[in-house]
């Protein structure tokens, strides 16, 4: 049943976006806000109240919904599964976003090219060569399809009914707007609070990451460059900053770049001058616009990897 909800969550979201899915994550988004502002008093334990009053309404609310549903009839239990991946998963949002800047360095329109990155993962890249822009592309893909699916995928498998993905999601959006200053800096008293305050849901979504980021990592040495990906993963994860994701996308980079045989991570140039030092992550050639494919070739890959293993485990809890 869940095999079957997959395919056809991946099938629908790259047929056409759920036009419900911004507006969901902005009024998630709204709620979090609105409790950081009534209960940030910068301790921890505030924060764990906080944490579990954002998550617990919706993961209650859909697994409630999906006992019900499956209660009533297997096949409304399957359209509900449906919904709530079609709602959570973002694969489109990964390829798509890709494929218009492949297309934008093809014909040679860098204008674009950083146009469609900034809009895709924000920041200022008006100061990005063709090749920053296809490195900094892959890097946000690497880190964007494991958030957006592998990691989905994975929870609303191992829990049950749609509770884990929803749980996911909500984690993952709560970490990322209870960031504080990750650097630990800390210069100002509201960050000095937040960072405290968001401790809390940090460390929920770093519990969650642990297993599924390294079975992703282990799917692209599977279906890449399997040597250079460990020896990456084994060596480099460690090394990426907190602010641009820690461990989680650093595991993510050093075994993607190791899969693909390519130099990721790096300095890259910045509105100051000063060139934005990040550590190297991979191992190989220089990134070029158009090894971009190979990248989107090696999440492809990675996918089919798990929807094989998803499928052998449905046969085999089929079977008598």
């Amino acid at each position: 049943m869940n095999f079957i909800a997959i395919l056809a969550a991946l099938g629908l979201e790259q047929w056409r976006t759920l036009p419900w899915r911004a507006g969901i994550e902005r009024a998630f988004v709204s709620y979090a806000r609105m409790l950081e502002s009534r209960l940030n008093g910068g301790t921890v334990g505030q924060g764990m109240v906080a944490t579990l009053l954002a998550i617990l309404p919706p993961v209650l609310v859909a697994a409630v919904l999906g006992w019900l549903c499956a209660r009533a009839s297997p096949f409304l239990a399957l359209v509900f599964n449906v919904f709530v991946l079609y709602l959570l998963m973002g694969f489109r949002r990964f390829s798509h976003a890709v494929s218009a800047i492949v297309l934008a360095l093809k014909t040679g329109d860098v204008t674009a090219a950083r146009r469609a990155l900034a809009q895709w993962r924000g920041g200022s890249t008006s100061e990005l060569s063709s090749q920053d822009v296809a490195k900094c592309t892959i890097e946000s893909g690497l880190v964007d399809a494991y958030r957006q699916v592998f990691a989905v995928l994975f929870w609303f498998t191992v829990l049950p009914g749609p509770a884990g993905a929803v749980l996911y999601r909500a984690a993952a959006l709560l970490a990322q707007q209870w960031r504080g200053d990750l650097r630990g800096e800390e210069d100002t008293p509201i960050l000095r609070s937040l960072t405290r305050f968001g401790r809390p849901a940090q460390r929920l979504l770093w519990v969650l990451d642990f297993v599924p980021v390294r079975l992703t990592a282990l799917s692209f040495a599977v279906v890449g460059d399997f040597e250079d990906a460990v020896y990456c993963w084994r060596t480099q994860s460690r090394a990426w900053p907190a602010e641009l994701g820690g461990v989680t996308a650093g595991i993510l980079l050093a075994s993607g770049g190791g899969a693909l045989g390519m130099h990721l991570g790096g300095e890259l140039p910045t509105l100051a001058g000063e060139p934005d030092v990040r550590p190297g992550m991979g191992i190989g050639e220089t990134v070029e616009p158009d090894m971009m494919p190979s990248a989107v070739g090696l999440v492809w890959r990675a996918l089919v990897l798990w929807l094989l293993l998803i499928l052998l485990l449905t046969l085999a809890n089929l079977a008598p």
